[in-house]
């Protein structure tokens, strides 16, 4: 599927999966799944696991493409918005194409790795939007990472990146992004519930089991998981059954 986003000013391509039998008039429960920044961008959900299962579920399953744009609307080249592009042309055409509910309450949006840290930093920023968050190693600390004693060119790149998108360090627009900033203004009773899971053995592990203790201490409603694994499919696959019974519970389709 490709549509073009005004946001962007070019065609974006996604996948769409549907259940097989649709009743006429019916409006379903929407997923957004956000690809990671390393691999085959939109095609990685339905490639590399086994998501598409619950497409059965009476639920259409969304994977839009996002580069390595961390899904924000970048601040160094203001034709890459982003955020704008998914939030609201890609919602926009998913509506109009298809037998989507426009309702908060049936709409919901996972990310692994680079979409993960979208999905929670919406959850945080834009809590009309979705009932459900799920992110899978999350790279929450993406902007507290240190790269002066990084001298090869791939940490060089993703310095430079990553200053594209959000800003140089300690400027406000990182701030507006900082998961671990936006914490402590969202409001509990409003944020969207948020599934969280990491493997033990990542480099990420640390920092969103500090990130989840403060999403306790501020009494948010969310889940937090870990278990062995490293960054990867298998991990994720592994980890999708538990998000999307989650998910399924607090869209109220469980039954």
């Amino acid at each position: 599927m490709t549509f073009h986003s005004s946001a962007l000013n070019r065609d974006m391509p996604y996948r769409v999966y549907l259940p097989a039998d649709v009743i006429p008039g019916q409006k379903l429960p929407v997923v957004y799944l956000l690809h990671g920044g390393d691999g085959g961008g939109f095609r990685d959900w339905s490639n590399d696991s086994d998501v598409v299962a619950y497409a059965t579920r009476n639920l259409i399953l969304v994977m839009p493409e996002g580069a390595f744009s961390y899904y924000m609307n970048a601040v160094e080249k203001p034709k890459d918005r982003y955020e704008d592009y998914v939030l609201q042309d890609l919602i926009r055409d998913v509506a109009t194409r298809f037998p989507a509910s426009d309702r908060r309450e049936k709409r919901a949006i996972i990310g692994i790795s680079m979409g993960g840290f979208a999905a929670i930093k919406w959850a945080l920023s834009r809590p009309d939007l979705f009932v459900f968050v799920g992110a899978l190693s999350p790279s929450i600390e993406v902007l507290h990472r240190d790269y002066k004693i990084r001298n090869k060119i791939p940490g060089i790149e993703e310095w430079w990146r990553l200053r594209t998108v959000f800003g140089p360090p300690g400027t406000a627009s990182r701030r507006s992004s900082d998961p671990f900033v936006l914490v402590e203004s969202a409001h509990p009773e409003q944020t969207p519930y948020m599934f969280i899971a990491v493997g033990e053995q990542e480099p990420f592990f640390e920092p969103n089991r500090r990130f989840a203790r403060r999403l306790q201490e501020r009494k948010f409603r969310f889940e937090f998981h870990t278990s062995p694994g490293i960054h990867n499919w298998s991990l994720w696959d592994a980890q999708i059954p538990a998000c999307f019974d989650s998910l399924l519970q607090h869209m109220d389709l469980s039954h």
